[in-house]
C-alpha cells in the first residue's frame, strides 16, 4: 500500500468550491480534506499551488502523433505507447480513452495498424504495471468502412473498452460536408487531383451501401452493455435525432451549434474539443467551443490532439468565460469520469481516487508540476 500522503499550503479545487486547505492521501484513496494549513512534519509545502482532480481525457489520438512523428516515419508501437503514456500523465491527464480508428476508408491505412498494436500494447504494459496514466479505450468505428466490423469483433468485448463511437468521414457529410475542404485537404496529402475525385466517387458509393446495414449490426452487437455510445462530427439536427432514437447518449465534437443545441434538447451529453477553446476556434472550421460553453451546450472537453489543452482549457473558461473554476474543472474531471463510467474518480472527495494534478500558475499559464495516480506520485 502506497504511504501516507499529507500535502499543504495548497488551493483544493473542491466539487462545489475552492479551499485554502491540506488534503491527506492514504494507500490509493483521498482519506481527508481540511481548510488550513497542517502543521504535521511530513506535510508537503504546496506553496499554495492549485491541486485538482486528476483529469479524464475521454478522446485523444495522441498515440498516433508519436506512432507516426513523421510521415513517411513509423515508430516502434509499444515505444510510442510508452511515450504517450508520459505525455499524458504529464499533462495531469490520470485517466486516458485511448481513441483508436477501426475501419479504412482508402486515406488512412496507417490508422488500423495502430489501433491493431495499440491494443495489444495497452495489454502488455497494463499488466506489467509500467504506465504512469489509467487506460482504457475508445473504439472509433468508421461506419461506412468494409472492414470496421471485423475489425471491430475481436475487441468488442475487451474489458477495456468504456467508449464507442460512430463515425462517418466521408466526404459531403459530417466535418467533411465542405467539399471544396475535403478536396484541398486530400490534395495537400499527396494526391493529384484525379485519383482525389476517384476515390470520392468510391466512397460516397461505398457510404450508399453499407452505412445503414454497417450502423445496425454494430448498434446491435453493444445493445445491452454499459459501455458509453458516441457519435462524431454531427452536423444537424435530423443527424441528432436518429442517433438519439438508437440510443446514443454522448455527440461527441459537433461541428455546429444547431447539432450541439439539439443534442442538449434530446438529453444527449455533448463533448468538446479542448484544443478549440486554446486556439480560439477549431482549427478546421467548424463551430467554435467558447460559443458553445457559452450557449449550455457542451457538459466535457477532450483532449482530441494535444493533452496538455485539457488543464489549459480548464483554466482559461475560469479567468475569461465567467464560470467558476471547480466548474470548469469538472468538464475535465468528473463529467468524463461519470460519462465513461467511472465514478471513482474526478472528484476531491474522500473516499475516492487519490489521482490529483498539483498546478502553478505562470502569468494566465497553468503549468503542471506533480501528479499522483491512486495514491501513487507519478510526476
Amino acid at each position: 500500500m502506497n504511504p501516507e500522503t499529507i500535502l499543504t499550503n495548497a488551493i483544493l479545487v473542491l466539487p462545489d468550491e475552492t479551499v485554502f486547505g491540506t488534503i491527506v492521501l492514504h494507500g490509493q484513496v483521498i482519506a481527508d480534506i481540511q481548510a488550513g494549513q497542517s502543521q504535521a512534519a511530513r506535510a508537503i509545502d504546496c506553496g499554495g499551488d492549485t491541486i485538482i482532480p486528476g483529469v479524464v481525457d475521454l478522446h485523444t489520438d495522441n498515440l498516433e502523433r508519436q506512432v507516426q512523428p513523421r510521415s513517411l516515419a513509423r515508430w516502434p508501437s509499444r515505444s510510442a505507447m510508452v511515450a504517450h503514456d508520459a505525455q499524458c500523465a504529464a499533462a495531469g491527464v490520470t485517466t486516458v480513452l485511448d481513441a483508436l480508428c477501426l475501419g479504412d476508408l482508402g486515406f488512412d491505412k496507417e490508422r488500423i495498424k495502430t489501433f491493431q498494436d495499440g491494443v495489444v500494447d495497452l495489454d502488455a504494459l497494463t499488466d506489467a504495471g509500467l504506465l504512469k496514466s489509467d487506460h482504457f479505450l475508445h473504439l472509433r468505428c468508421e461506419v461506412p468502412a468494409a472492414d470496421m466490423l471485423e475489425l471491430f469483433d475481436p475487441v468488442a468485448d475487451h474489458p477495456l473498452v468504456r467508449m464507442i463511437s460512430l463515425m462517418d468521414h466521408s466526404p459531403g457529410v459530417g466535418q467533411y460536408a465542405n467539399m471544396d475542404f475535403y478536396r484541398k485537404l486530400r490534395r495537400q496529402g499527396g494526391l493529384d487531383e484525379a485519383t482525389v475525385e476517384r476515390r470520392i466517387a468510391e466512397i460516397q458509393d461505398q457510404r450508399a451501401r453499407l452505412r445503414d446495414p454497417n450502423r445496425k449490426a454494430l448498434l446491435d452487437r453493444i445493445r445491452g452493455t454499459s459501455i458509453a455510445l458516441a457519435s462524431h462530427d454531427d452536423r444537424t439536427e435530423e443527424e441528432i435525432n436518429e442517433n438519439a432514437a438508437d440510443g446514443i447518449g454522448i455527440s461527441e465534437f459537433p461541428v455546429t451549434m444547431e447539432a450541439a443545441t439539439a443534442a442538449k434538447r434530446a438529453g444527449m451529453q455533448v463533448i468538446a474539443g479542448a484544443p478549440n477553446i486554446v486556439r480560439g476556434g477549431s482549427h478546421s472550421g467548424n463551430v467554435n467551443a467558447v460559443d458553445l460553453l457559452r450557449a449550455g451546450a457542451v457538459d466535457a472537453f477532450a483532449s482530441d490532439y494535444v493533452p496538455p489543452s485539457l488543464v489549459e482549457a480548464a483554466f482559461q473558461c475560469a479567468r475569461e468565460e465567467g464560470i467558476s473554476l471547480p466548474a470548469a474543472v469538472a468538464m475535465i474531471s468528473d463529467h468524463p469520469a461519470q460519462m465513461s463510467g467511472l465514478p471513482d474518480r474526478g472528484r476531491l472527495e474522500t473516499g475516492l481516487r487519490a489521482d490529483l494534478v498539483r498546478v502553478r500558475l505562470h502569468g494566465t499559464l497553468p503549468i503542471v508540476r506533480q501528479v499522483w495516480r491512486a495514491g501513487e506520485r507519478v510526476i
